[in-house]
């Protein structure tokens, strides 16, 4: 049946008139620079449900077909990028370029100042001008930036291409967060984040499989091995982000590979179970208005916890599997595991937590894991002993810092109809996890080495305080929830209130925290 026949007084559906103004829209604007002038708005208010079910599943595989494969090569270049530096290191970085004690950790740590001072504004430009057009220019950045590192002869070099390098990555997650908002429902990002964010995971195992092949090139054509992983990783990069530039839509509405009923279909979902106004103008002053709610500051909280955690696993677990084995080649080969299986455990736990739309018992567990994980190898005195053990908490860490990356994006995500207050709260939010590898860049200390156990003991101090603080937001929101209900004598839940009704947040009546 066509989707502009099941319009009637009594359903939720589209009708023909739908399809026509998104058609009138785009063909209007057409050469506009500001993907925002794109804005439709209908007045419908109608439940968050399913329109159409096998028609929206089949709209879901189109995205999921078109969308995410090519978004999640460009996370995984934006993560081989990044935490490259880790397996230079193993393979004599700081002697090659005559580092002194600590500058290591200098260019490591320089990496986050302008990726938390630079997130906010270009992501904004994002909104602007559209993440399709914004995010392959932010990768063809940083993978130049990346490519310029293998011609680095000392430390003001590096230190100056990883001050360049935080910048052009500092939008990028956020902006690819908010580009999934715009296509897919609440209930559907998780597990859609969780597939493209398994690409850091595989970004970190391959990043190991290629560091291994790398460092075995005997050539004159450079003086050290590690220059080839940046010259590798680098081309591919500003290779791949020129074919993303050109094949990544703009929005839905403009999408090629949709007929004027998908997109119709397309734009509706997002009115009722994302967007309260979808491709809503960016008016900053609206936008910071998210600061004003108290929940907020318990997400940031929550970010700073994953922080420590995450950014110690991507930036040092070359270092901290060192401990277990001593050949420099084989360190990069032990990294794979940990790193494929925790791209496992998060599409395990996000498809999970779609399926039941429920966020932080799922953000919590991964806490748990990193704590155990973290705590575990710490308190091992004799890994050689016990090297089954100390591997195993090794995949465990990984376990705990992957899921709750995506999992705590998604869960402030669902609970923000407003367009700029989501991209806004996710501009600082991921940066601000990100600026916590300042901690962990600091508290990994050579002079700790092969143990590192006042960083592994700090790492999983902040685990559990983020396992904490995830659990008693979601205990008030669960309270909340019911408070209204009882206040209002129903009994509702996120799934049954449309977004277009949600632009405020919880001033609204009928607003229902996701959990």
């Amino acid at each position: 049946m066509p989707l502009a026949a099941m319009a009637d007084v009594n359903s939720v559906g589209l009708v023909d008139s739908d399809s026509v103004q998104i058609k009138k829209d785009i063909e209007s604007h057409r050469n506009s620079n500001d993907v925002e002038s794109s804005r439709v708005v209908f007045s419908d208010e109608t439940t968050a449900g399913v329109i159409d079910s096998a028609a929206e599943k089949a709209l879901c595989r189109k995205f999921d077909l078109r969308l995410l494969p090519v978004l999640a090569i460009m996370y995984l270049f934006n993560a081989l990028d990044k935490g490259n530096l880790g397996n230079a290191q193993t393979a004599g970085l700081s002697k090659d370029l005559n580092f002194a004690p600590g500058q290591y950790n200098q260019i490591v740590g320089i990496f986050f100042v302008p990726y938390v001072l630079f997130a906010p504004p270009l992501a904004m430009v994002g909104k602007k001008f559209g993440p399709a057009r914004v995010l392959p220019l932010l990768m063809f950045s940083f993978g130049s930036f990346t490519l310029l590192t293998a011609a680095t002869t000392n430390f003001g070099g590096i230190f100056a291409l990883r001050w360049f390098l935080g910048i052009a990555e500092s939008a990028f997650f956020p902006l690819v967060i908010y580009y999934q908002t715009t296509f897919y429902r609440r209930g559907e990002l998780a597990r859609r984040l969780a597939i493209f964010y398994a690409a850091s995971n595989i970004a970190n195992a391959f990043s190991g499989l290629l560091a291994f092949g790398v460092f075995r090139i005997r050539s004159t054509l450079v003086d050290h091995p590690w220059r080839w992983l940046f010259i590798v990783e680098g081309s591919v990069t500003v290779c791949f982000s020129i074919f993303a530039f050109f094949y990544l839509p703009r929005s839905a509405a403009e999408a090629r590979f949709l007929n004027e009923e998908e997109k119709a279909l397309a734009y509706r979902r997002i009115q009722v179970d994302s967007s309260s106004v979808v491709n809503e103008k960016f008016v900053l002053k609206e936008s910071l208005k998210v600061f004003k709610r108290p929940v907020t500051y318990g997400f940031l909280i929550v970010e700073i916890c994953l922080g420590v955690p995450l950014q110690a696993v991507s930036l040092f677990l070359p270092q901290i599997v060192q401990r277990l084995v001593d050949d420099t080649v084989t360190i990069n080969l032990y990294t794979v595991a940990p790193n494929v299986t925790g791209a496992v455990m998060l599409l395990v736990l996000a498809f999970t937590s779609d399926g039941l739309r429920i966020r932080f018992p799922f953000v919590c567990l991964g806490f748990a894991f990193t704590f155990i994980g973290f705590i575990i190898y710490a308190a091992i005195q004799d890994v050689h002993a016990q090297i089954r053990v100390a591997y195993f908490a090794t995949f465990m860490m990984c376990w705990g810092t992957s899921a709750p990356s995506v999992l705590l994006s998604t869960w402030y995500n669902n609970n923000v109809a407003h367009e700029g207050e989501r991209l806004t709260l996710t501009s600082v939010g991921v940066p601000l996890a990100n600026l916590m590898g300042l901690v962990a860049s600091y508290v990994f200390q050579e002079k700790d080495a092969p143990k590192y156990a006042p960083a592994l003991i700090t790492t999983a101090c902040f685990g559990a305080t983020g396992c904490l603080v995830a659990g008693c937001l979601g205990f008030y929101m669960l309270w909340d929830n019911k408070r209204r209900n009882r206040q209002q004598g129903v009994n509702l839940t996120a799934k049954d209130v449309p977004t277009l009704k949600l632009r405020d947040g919880p001033r609204v009546e009928e607003f229902r925290w996701f959990l």
